[in-house]
């Protein structure tokens, strides 16, 4: 029985479709694919993947849209695999509610690790544990799965709430880019610092009031974060 997951390839150039279905195919990944942003919408609801790969970059609609579209109705990862770098497009796609982000061109290697690292993550059952985090107005809820900021909840994609839970089970202690990670990712290549730094700005936008002051996440540069007991 195939036990990976079910892939829904969003791309409208051929070239890089046929590549990622050829990858998929070889690694005996059950995907679909669409080419537009409307066949997009339509498959992720009729055909539920577990697993969406999204280019933004699409001829009827951007990428951000779908994604915005689809978190109305459902959570499943999204990756965006995107030709635009800077970080004002990752955040904003990451401020939608993807999961991870790979620029173009990338390797094989790369999105076949990105796939097994969320393969991970479904299928790693929340660890049962009775204490709650609190510092300040920040509390997690580690048994339920969730965070909150003076009792209102916080929207965190899934490595938001994991790099969360990180530094708070190591609080005053700095963690470093490398040992982050490694935790997160299983790797410690330098796209994954760069993915950091962007994950590490979208989780300030949603616990910290001033971004320019934080409160909770204390930047060491060129070694790591750390939070800061309020």
């Amino acid at each position: 029985m195939n036990n990976k997951p079910f892939v829904l390839v969003v791309e409208d150039d051929s070239a890089v479709r046929n590549l990622m279905s050829t990858t998929l195919q070889t690694h005996n990944y059950r995907y679909i694919t669409a080419a537009t942003g409307e066949a997009a919408i339509l498959q992720a609801s009729s055909q539920n993947p577990d697993i969406i790969l999204l280019d933004l970059g699409l001829p009827d609609m951007d990428g951000v849209d779908i994604i915005k579209k689809i978190r109305t109705w459902s959570n499943v990862p999204i990756i965006v695999i995107s030709a635009r770098s800077e970080d004002t497009d990752k955040i904003t796609a990451l401020d939608a509610g993807a999961d991870d982000y790979i620029t173009k061109p990338f390797s094989v290697e790369e999105l076949l690790a990105r796939l097994r690292v969320t393969l991970r993550r479904m299928g790693t059952n929340v660890k049962q544990e009775d204490a709650i985090f609190t510092n300040g107005e920040l509390r997690i809820d580690y048994s339920a799965g969730c965070a909150y900021l003076s009792d209102d909840e916080l929207h965190l994609t899934p490595i938001e709430y994991k790099i969360l839970c990180l530094l708070s089970r190591n609080i005053g202690k700095v963690l470093t880019h490398t040992y982050i990670t490694k935790e997160i990712w299983g790797s410690t290549l330098e796209s994954d610092v760069s993915s950091l730094r962007v994950f590490m700005a979208t989780l300030r936008k949603k616990i910290e009031k001033n971004t320019n002051s934080p409160q909770y996440i204390q930047t060491h540069v060129g070694v790591g974060y750390r939070m800061i007991r309020v």
